[in-house]
């Protein structure tokens, strides 16, 4: 048997005699799509691998990327995980339910989940590549870049955010330090209105 993971949020109904069907929108659910496939509409098997690492950081975490809480900062699952992974500090990333596993397979399998879920399609393992990592335990994982939307949770002078791309703000010479600091704020509350599909 071969499991599969799918979206039937994207499931379509065909005829009899028909064996597929093209679209011209993208669809899925956003935090699970790649970055690429979210914005550009590119979609490879390296997509595939991005979800992948969105669920795996999903299970470890016992949270689920899209209803994800953290009180002391504004992020997501996804930041949250590369934060602590960075910081060492995985144990804060584990759901206290799994206190009885082996916290080196779940730190590995975080390790793991961030390489799936980095920016860069080119530096996202392979599906078989993750097998690999998950069933063997001697070989050695490469260090992750910084994932996808990556949320900063606060404004740092020195820290440009990253939303998917590298952006910078230039100012011109009659910007006054005080207009300096108001280029960038951080909006806490967010208003969605949800419509059923």
């Amino acid at each position: 048997m071969n499991p599969k993971i799918s979206d039937f949020g994207m499931a379509k109904l065909f005829a009899q005699d028909q064996t597929r069907a093209d679209t011209s929108r993208i669809v899925g659910t956003y935090g699970y799509m790649a970055p690429e496939y979210a914005m550009h509409g590119n979609f490879s098997v390296k997509s595939d691998v991005f979800s992948f690492g969105v669920l795996a950081l999903e299970i470890v975490s016992g949270q689920r990327n899209n209803s994800f809480r953290n009180e002391d900062r504004v992020e997501d699952l996804i930041s949250n995980a590369w934060r602590n992974w960075r910081e060492g500090a995985v144990s804060n990333i584990i759901d206290p339910t799994l206190s009885l596993g082996s916290r080196s397979e779940m730190a590995r399998c975080i390790h793991i989940g961030l390489l799936c879920v980095q920016e860069n399609i080119a530096e996202r393992p392979t599906m078989a590549s993750v097998v690999l990592m998950l069933n063997s335990h001697s070989l050695t994982l490469q260090v992750p870049s910084e994932p996808a939307f990556f949320m900063h949770s606060g404004v740092q002078s020195d820290i440009s955010p990253t939303w998917g791309y590298n952006s910078t703000v230039s100012y011109d010479s009659k910007t006054t330090d005080t207009d300096r600091n108001r280029q960038v704020s951080e909006n806490v509350v967010s208003d969605s209105e949800l419509y059923p599909r």
